[in-house]
């Protein structure tokens, strides 16, 4: 057990310390402490002071212990204390976030903005969730600069919103990019090219189960591409695909070919799709002018997001090919059927909300945005 420290005191030490105990002037607590040195002075002990003056056996403890440390001027006031925690500015946190950047890094932490500010990690996090802010993601984005935007901006909303009497809607494309089981290829002579490739792991995961997720290799084997070509009807979501190996204007006449063979007879079909130079070759006008009932509408450049049939091929990608292991194209090939398969048994289409007036005023917002930012820049 630790032991009291011993007081020993001096003759004027304990003349100062009794006219503080019989002062009328000083305040109750400056009286009791030197009450407590002076019994401690007398030998008596801690619990009999603390029973004595009716107080803690750690009051006691400290004002002994002060005392022997520092003597008459250690107990005259208490230590200064941290006081009330300073309030935090939740207006100065947002501010921070999105005006400035930490030193030598391009986004805030909580860690390195709750260092900065000398405040909790978790204090900046509920500010952050309170105002919507995610300075760890960041979404990417391009402006179309297509003279004819608006034209055709309104040419496929009215074609969303309002289809023509008669007619199927049909949004048109090839696959595009996509994490994991999608890859472009190289610029070819007629388009850009992007296909699917059939990926294997180079080892085995592991299943999903309690506790962990599903694993998967990083690396993967490539054993060749396929082109999938897709038109989803705007009306019930149904979708006609085909497989190609290649992505030319020979393959696409191909794809026309199919559609012309599995849609009505009498019905007009507006075809959305964008502007590859697969799609405009010679032979695919020459084509199109032989077959009166198919009409093109052609997306803006740089806004593929008007084309719907970019949602199916986002669910493909994420619900079966992502995470697939495919040893060989024809079995690459056979779970793409098999999920179109699956989905026209039960199709729902994907219903277009936003305004063409909308949209357009969202773009012209975003190239104001985009000019003030490039006239900073330059000056």
């Amino acid at each position: 057990m630790k032991q009291a420290a011993t007081i020993t005191l001096t003759d004027e030490q304990r003349l100062e310390l009794e006219r503080r105990m019989r002062s009328q002037t000083l305040d109750a607590r400056s009286v009791r402490r030197a009450r407590i040195v002076l019994l401690a002075a007398d030998g008596v002990g801690n619990h009999e002071i603390a029973r004595r003056l009716e107080i803690s056996r750690g009051q006691v403890i400290v004002w002994r212990d002060r005392f022997a440390k520092g003597g008459i001027a250690a107990i005259e006031s208490d230590l200064p204390r941290s006081g009330r925690k300073p309030r935090i500015d939740a207006a100065e946190i947002v501010r921070l976030t999105t005006q400035t950047k930490p030193e030598g890094a391009t986004h805030w932490s909580t860690r390195k903005l709750a260092a900065h500010l000398g405040i909790s990690d978790t204090t900046v996090l509920k500010v952050w969730r309170a105002n919507g802010l995610k300075p760890h993601l960041v979404e990417t984005f391009k402006v179309s600069r297509d003279p004819k935007f608006v034209e055709k901006l309104e040419d496929i909303v009215g074609l969303y919103m309002s289809p023509p009497e008669h007619a199927l809607v049909l949004c048109c494309d090839e696959n595009p990019q996509r994490r994991g089981s999608f890859a472009a290829r190289p610029a070819a002579q007629e388009s850009h090219q992007s296909q699917v490739q059939a990926l294997d792991r180079t080892q085995p995961g592991l299943p999903l189960k309690k506790g962990r997720a599903e694993t998967m290799t990083h690396d993967y084997k490539r054993h060749g591409t396929t082109t999938l070509f897709a038109a989803m009807s705007t009306l019930d979501g149904s979708v006609i695909s085909r497989c190609a190996q290649r992505h030319r204007h020979v393959e696409w006449l191909e794809f026309l070919r199919q559609i012309d063979r599995e849609t009505p007879k009498d019905k007009t079909l507006h075809l959305i799709c964008d502007n590859y130079a697969t799609h405009k070759h010679l032979k695919v006008k020459a084509w199109l002018e032989m077959h009166p009932r198919f009409h093109i509408h052609f997306t803006p450049t740089s806004a593929s997001w008007l084309n719907m049939v970019e949602r199916f091929f986002r669910s493909i990608s994420t619900d079966r090919l992502a995470r697939g292991v495919f040893r060989s194209v024809p079995e690459l090939i056979a779970a793409i059927d098999e999920y179109i398969a699956m989905h026209n048994q039960n199709p729902k289409p994907f219903v277009w909300t936003a305004k063409a007036n909308d949209i357009l005023q969202k773009v012209i917002r975003a190239n104001r945005k985009l000019s003030s930012k490039k006239n900073e820049a330059l000056h």
